[in-house]
């Protein structure tokens, strides 16, 4: 019932929104005005991957339309949390009860870059979809440039998949892969391939990657094997008054409250699940700590993931927890890149190691990982996080990674310069989008190459580049 009142309030929204554009109500950009952006996201949460793809977003649009052309704001859920990124770009704070937030604040921008991955999902909150949908669909209503940016769609409920197909039909929606570009094209909603935008994140020098893996016990010559888990049974998150008023009255649902009125999926059937999850990966990592020596630590990407991450650490006997609280995106990518092998339920911490190829096996619980692993030749490397046989699989592929990283790490490197090149072309589409939006707008002209549609880039990759183009 919350979902459906939340999804019936912003669509009215948007119709509001058309009603007043069409009376005359807002101005549209002017030459001579800088393009103001409003970059609609889950940031402010400390998830390492949002925040990485929007810095990167953020770097490539400005790199491509001209930095003193343009004036960008992105959202945040906490401006502290946020502090210090997105460097030149302004950060206004997303309320968790978000419609009026999205109905004064879009109407201020001549278009909205939609950034989150997980766009057009079920899978994780409706609520977060529908956030998306608002922003896209106010901006469009408005005639303003409205694109979804490194984009994936999935199964959404019905009414969700009612509301994309009616208020995106005027967006314009580049994909992560093929499987999201075909679902949401089956909606009629615009769209073209892309890819994700955090190939060219680039975090602080290995050497404080290294020092950190010191400090936290590493001997500086074992190998390193860092595991990223999740919670993958604690979604979707819904909103549930009833849950919140029993919740401030007597504490209870503690356990699966998110904030505000919105808590996790919950009971004995996911805790079941959660439990095998967590005890396959321990058991599955004690197992090759026997065989092979290396020295373990658990990343948690997003804040969620430090309590999986203290779980599976206590059974492994304390092995060092490093967190996204403690570490920003800069610092916790570093030491990432300084490790030796992966595991990953995250699907940004697979994509930002993949630059240094640090060879990675995933565990996954939606297409994300799935279809990277694919896109790298790698299926044998992959696993579901409710496998029944999750031990004994993820056995063999930490076998294949301490046996195997070379052939790997080559397979990553081509999959790293082909996902580049593909950002380049969503670039070429942003600015083309701009272009169709608003003539005037003074877009670069003349011959220019794929890597100018990337914002600069490390050494590192250009090195990449040219051994693997």
């Amino acid at each position: 019932m919350m979902d459906f009142i939340l999804e019936a309030w912003v669509s009215s929204l948007i119709e509001v929104s058309k009603a007043n554009w069409m009376l005359g109500k807002g101005k549209p950009w002017q030459p001579g005005e800088k393009l103001k952006l409003l970059f609609a996201g889950y940031n402010g949460t400390r998830n390492t991957g949002s925040d990485a793809r929007v810095e990167e977003m953020l770097r490539q649009i400005r790199h491509i339309l001209g930095a003193d052309k343009v004036s960008f704001s992105v959202m945040s859920q906490n401006l502290k949390l946020s502090e210090g990124y997105f460097d030149g770009t302004a950060q206004v704070h997303l309320p968790d009860i978000f419609p009026p937030f999205l109905f004064d604040e879009v109407p201020k921008h001549h278009g909205v870059v939609a950034c989150e991955g997980s766009m057009f999902k079920s899978k994780f909150a409706n609520a977060l979809t529908t956030m998306m949908i608002g922003s896209l669909g106010i901006a469009a209503a408005q005639n303003k440039l409205s694109v979804g940016y490194g984009a994936e769609a999935g199964h959404m409920d019905p009414l969700i998949r009612k509301m994309c197909a009616r208020y995106c039909q005027n967006s314009l929606v580049l994909t992560r892969n093929e499987e999201s570009r075909s679902l949401l094209r089956d909606l009629g909603v615009p769209t073209e391939l892309g890819t994700d935008t955090a190939w060219t994140f680039e975090p602080l020098p290995p050497e404080y990657g290294k020092k950190a893996l010191l400090q936290a016990g590493w001997d500086g010559s074992t190998p390193v094997l860092v595991v990223c888990p999740i919670n993958p049974f604690e979604w979707p998150v819904k909103a549930a008054v009833g849950k919140f008023a029993l919740h401030g009255l007597t504490g209870a649902y503690k356990d699966s409250h998110y904030r505000s009125v919105y808590f996790h999926n919950s009971g004995p059937e996911a805790d079941r699940a959660y439990h095998h999850y967590l005890t396959a990966i321990g058991n599955a990592v004690a197992a090759f700590r026997k065989r092979k020596n290396v020295f373990v630590i658990m990343v948690a990407t997003e804040r969620l993931d430090a309590r999986p991450a203290r779980r599976i650490s206590d059974q492994l006997g304390g092995v060092p927890v490093l967190t996204s609280d403690q570490y920003n995106m800069y610092e916790l990518v570093s030491i990432l890149r300084c490790c030796h092998m992966m595991v990953s339920s995250r699907y940004h911490g697979i994509v930002t190691s993949m630059p240094a190829l640090v060879p990675s096996a995933g565990i996954t619980m939606d297409e994300r990982i799935r279809n990277l692993m694919r896109e790298r030749g790698h299926q044998e490397l992959l696993m579901n996080v409710d496998d029944p046989d999750l031990e004994a699989r993820l056995s063999v592929a930490l076998d294949k990674l301490g046996q195997e990283g070379e052939a790997i790490a080559a397979g990553i490197a081509r999959t790293v310069v082909r996902n580049l090149k593909v950002m380049a072309r969503m670039g070429v589409y942003f600015e083309e989008e701009v272009r169709r939006r608003y003539p005037d707008f003074p877009t670069r002209r003349g011959e220019w190459s794929w890597e100018d549609y990337l914002p600069p880039m490390s050494p590192g990759l250009h090195a990449l580049i040219e051994a693997h183009s």
